[in-house]
């Protein structure tokens, strides 16, 4: 089977998270017909993998297999040195299951202040997955490292974005514009690796 994708193909963005279905999107720059995982009424998988890789992988497998048409499945979190790389693959879950990341933010800076560390350097990681129905699996990762800051700037983005201050930056992701975020983002990376491999 060819690993390709054809220009206006429909392509389902295997996640239930709008603000990431969004940024999907956008990065695939209307090459593509994408509709969401949660606008097709797909369950949404486990994620039993100890790695974003794994898991990306396993998000991709079962929306493409769900649908029938091929998948992009994006796992991506906040690393924090301090927190020995937490909360990481948990990212989402430390915003609990009605995704408040008030909350999940509120929480990092409390696991922070524990560990009286005052290292403040985080990066967050993405890995994407394209799955073809019944077929190949195609999986890379992109890093962008920074700072946190708190409290919280900016109502842009989505997630940990208000606290990430992104390496030479003054602004938070959340106070970034989409554009700019787009350009430079841990996702923005992986799309780069990923289309290096495919198209």
């Amino acid at each position: 089977m060819s690993l390709s994708l054809d220009p206006g193909a429909r392509l389902v963005a295997a996640t239930h998270n709008p603000g990431k279905a969004r940024e999907l999107a956008a990065l695939l720059q209307g090459r593509f017909d994408v509709v969401s995982a949660a606008e097709l009424g797909l369950p949404e998988p486990e994620e039993p993998e100890t790695t974003f890789m794994g898991n990306a992988m396993v998000k991709a497998r079962a929306a493409a297999d769900a649908s029938g048409l091929i998948a992009l499945a994006d796992d991506s979190g906040l690393c924090v040195a301090a927190l020995d790389g937490a909360p990481g693959i948990h990212s989402a879950r430390w915003a609990g299951p009605d995704r408040n990341f008030a909350r999940a933010i509120a929480l990092v800076e409390e696991r922070l202040a524990d560990t009286e560390d005052t290292d403040v350097s985080a990066w967050f990681v993405c890995a994407l997955a394209v799955a073809w129905p019944g077929g190949p699996l195609v999986a890379v990762e992109g890093r962008v490292d920074g700072a946190l800051t708190f409290p919280p700037r900016g109502g842009r983005g989505f997630g940990y974005d208000p606290i990430f201050i992104p390496a030479g930056g003054v602004m938070t992701f959340g106070e970034m514009d989409p554009e700019a975020k787009d350009a430079m983002s841990h996702r923005a990376r992986a799309f780069a690796a990923l289309e290096a491999a495919l198209f």
